[in-house]
């Protein structure tokens, strides 16, 4: 469980970066912002805000729609997994051709 410290509310993030609370709530339907509920109010945990400020740029700076930021969004995870997947078959060789 989250510390409050480490979570911020959907609100404060609408003022802080000037955004719509709908645009949040459709990143939370989406699977794409976690949302966490304490004492019955949502809350972001701040280690997303990395990624809510990335789905912001997506948005309102390049104008992708939700459903392009969600395919997106998959695109870069299968990425990240490939590349992962790859460094470990690297090592798997060097250490193979270790012997």
């Amino acid at each position: 469980m989250s510390n409050i410290e480490d979570l911020i509310t959907p609100e404060e993030c609408c003022i802080h970066y000037n955004i719509e609370l709908t645009f949040i709530q459709a990143l939370n339907e989406y699977g794409l912002i976690e949302m966490i509920s304490v004492e019955e109010k949502q809350f972001i945990p701040n280690a997303r805000l990395q990624d809510l400020e990335k789905f912001i740029r997506m948005h309102y700076e390049l104008g992708i729609n939700m459903e392009g930021i969600d395919a997106i969004a998959h695109l870069l995870l299968k990425v990240k997994s490939m590349q992962e997947e790859i460094a470990e078959l690297k090592n798997k060789l060097q250490i193979g051709n270790a012997y």
